[in-house]
């Protein structure tokens, strides 16, 4: 026979400055802990009811009751069967814009992709040059075909795709987004961003191929 101990209150004393609960707050939480009333031997976490502390239980025993009738594999939850089970069911509701190919899950979707990346399947009729996804060749054909559909209201001023035009207008309106994290200085462009940083940094990224004999020699001739 289990003998009930009446529970120990805890008196929580408040430091000067620190804010306390209301009553209605204090109320709120002991009532989420008296529900909690399920705690677990191995890591402390509360649950609401047995069958909870149960199923929770499993990731510290290593036990796997739940199969998959299709392909054998078993897991510690039924929620993980159940997404498991998207793989072998119809329902793929991610789908790849470069081979159609669809997966259960956008993580499935995300790691395919980079096989596109790696890929330049799409190539231009005019220059040869090769991308990895259609919209970026599309993209790269505008150039050659002179098309300007984009205007600048302000004045009148041509661009092959919108993004041209959007970093255009910067000049009127007079944005600068980018912004140095060394001296806050901003810039229209990103490129010019970067370019500014790299007096901060002492970095030198283009580097002269013309050998030091070839140098001496020029100085040498002059």
């Amino acid at each position: 026979m289990e003998i009930a101990y009446p529970r120990e209150e805890k008196i929580h004393h408040v430091k000067t400055g620190e804010k306390t609960l209301s009553q209605t707050e204090s109320i709120s939480l002991l009532k989420r802990r008296d529900n909690k009333s399920f705690t677990c031997t191995q890591c402390g976490k509360s649950l609401t009811c047995k069958q909870s502390l149960k199923i929770h239980m499993n990731i510290h025993t290593g036990e796997k009751p739940y199969r998959c009738d299709q392909c054998g594999k078993r897991f510690a939850q039924s929620s993980s069967l159940k997404m498991h089970m998207n793989i072998h069911t119809e329902k793929k509701l991610h789908g790849c814009d470069q081979c159609g190919k669809t997966f259960a899950w956008a993580s499935g979707l995300s790691r395919h992709l980079n096989v596109h990346l790696k890929e330049k399947p799409h190539s231009c009729s005019f220059c040869g040059k090769s991308f990895s996804q259609l919209q970026y060749l599309r993209y790269h054909q505008k150039r050659h075909s002179g098309v300007r559909e984009y205007m600048c209201f302000e004045c009148e001023k041509t661009f092959i795709t919108d993004t041209e035009l959007k970093q255009h207008q910067r000049i009127h309106t007079g944005e600068k987004p980018y912004k140095c994290s060394h001296c806050d200085k901003t810039f229209i462009e990103l490129g010019q961003l970067n370019s500014h940083e790299r007096i901060h940094s002492g970095e030198k990224p283009y580097h002269c191929l013309m050998s030091s004999l070839q140098r001496h020699t020029i100085n040498h001739n002059n």
